[in-house]
């Protein structure tokens, strides 16, 4: 009995190495789970904000090119009322989805942003329905919709944790006029 008592020392360090390994590990394979589970959450997220910001823009995109049928808009690819009905019925029908997705997974803040942005689309919309002409009406709701897409990609950032990005806003240079010069006397 007194080799057992003499190896109980050795024992207990064994069996107390063997239980501090097993709660190491276990606490690692818990911290790495929680960090992987939080980065499968964080890119739902993105493609949560992504998709739902896509499916704005088209509906953004089918307003400004209505808006130029109307001599509203610049947009180089006038959309008359009557062809663009279907396209903003399909692009409408693809935004519920999106924003049921968005109320899901996003953030508070975020959700708030893009009721937001879509409200603002929602006023773009009506005016084109009502085919008004209206350029400057036009230019204060394009100010007020870049400014609302502006909080909402600033929201998503915060939320993901990003560095501050791009306004969005795409300054063109002036248009060169390409008529050839005349021939003098």
């Amino acid at each position: 009995m007194s080799a057992f008592i003499q190896q109980l020392p050795a024992l207990i360090g064994v069996l107390v190495g063997a239980l501090g390994s097993y709660l190491a590990i276990t606490r690692g394979d818990r911290a790495r789970f929680q960090r992987e589970q939080a980065a499968r959450w964080e890119e739902r997220r993105l493609a949560t904000y992504a998709e739902y910001a896509r499916v704005l823009k088209k509906s953004v995109t089918l307003t400004f090119r209505t808006a130029a049928h109307l001599g509203n808009d610049p947009h180089p690819h006038p959309l008359s009322p009557e062809e663009a009905a279907a396209h903003v019925a399909k692009a409408n029908e693809a935004r519920d989805p999106a924003g049921e997705a968005l109320l899901m997974l996003g953030t508070p803040d975020v959700v708030e942003k893009a009721r937001a942005w879509v409200v603002i689309v929602l006023e773009m919309e009506q005016f084109v329905r009502g085919q008004t002409h209206d350029p400057e009406a036009w230019s204060a709701l394009l100010k007020k919709q870049r400014a609302a897409r502006e909080g909402y990609y600033a929201a998503v950032r915060r939320d993901l944790a990003l560095p501050p990005g791009h306004s969005g806003e795409w300054r063109l240079p002036p248009a060169q006029n390409t008529t050839p010069p005349t021939a003098g006397p």
